[in-house]
């Protein structure tokens, strides 16, 4: 054998071992966030159908199904942290920018079940990992819109943050109980928004007539 190796040479062979596993690592991570915006309670057989493997290979990439649901919600969080730049980048008024990054969070809630029964059995370590980007928006945004007058500068900003961010929580776990639709938690989500960071919207003129 020369110092260059042979065609056989398990050099050669270790980095397309790696390479075609990471490619049905891939495959299997998309099939479970296909199936599990289906079928939240998809259980690791059904996910290896779907993605036309065994149930071995999905055991060899993710140990647990738990370990495959970090892997999925890890997905998610990195799709709404690329829609969530998007909508810092194209600036506006903070509220606005607020009001956009609640959106996004609650659109994925709606395509993605899975998160809601994520969220109510773990709160971990991986799980803190994925707020804390977002944590680092909204205090952006509430020191934006506490400089600039949209909110009220009293509380302190990472006080606002975590009870914006319990609000969250809360509406999740309301729809997650099956008291609240997606859709009425993301609505009253916002009025306690609103309320919580002190911003007064106008009555429209009509209800203003009404008023007199």
């Amino acid at each position: 054998m020369t110092a260059f190796g042979t065609p056989g040479d398990s050099s050669r062979v270790r980095p397309r071992r790696r390479a075609d596993a990471e490619r049905s690592r891939v495959v299997v991570l998309d099939a479970a966030v296909r199936l599990l915006a289906e079928r939240p309670d998809a259980g690791m057989a059904a996910i290896a159908a779907a993605a036309g493997v065994t149930r071995q290979t999905v055991y060899a990439h993710f140990g647990t199904r738990d370990a495959l649901l970090d892997a999925v919600a890890d997905r998610i969080t990195d799709q709404a942290m690329a829609a969530m730049d998007e909508a810092e980048e194209s600036g506006g008024a903070a509220l606005g920018q607020l009001l956009k990054l609640q959106d996004i969070g609650w659109r994925l809630f709606e395509r993605n079940p899975v998160l809601l029964q994520l969220g109510s059995t773990r709160a971990d370590a991986a799980d803190q990992a994925r707020h804390e980007p977002v944590a680092a928006r909204l205090t952006r945004l509430i020191e934006k819109g506490q400089a600039s007058g949209e909110f009220d500068p009293a509380p302190p900003a990472t006080w606002l943050v975590a009870a914006v961010t319990a609000l969250g929580h809360a509406a999740g776990d309301e729809v997650g109980a099956h008291r609240m639709s997606v859709e009425e938690a993301a609505r009253w989500l916002r009025t306690a928004t609103l309320a919580l960071l002190g911003v007064r919207l106008r009555a429209p003129a009509a209800e203003s007539s009404r008023c007199r």
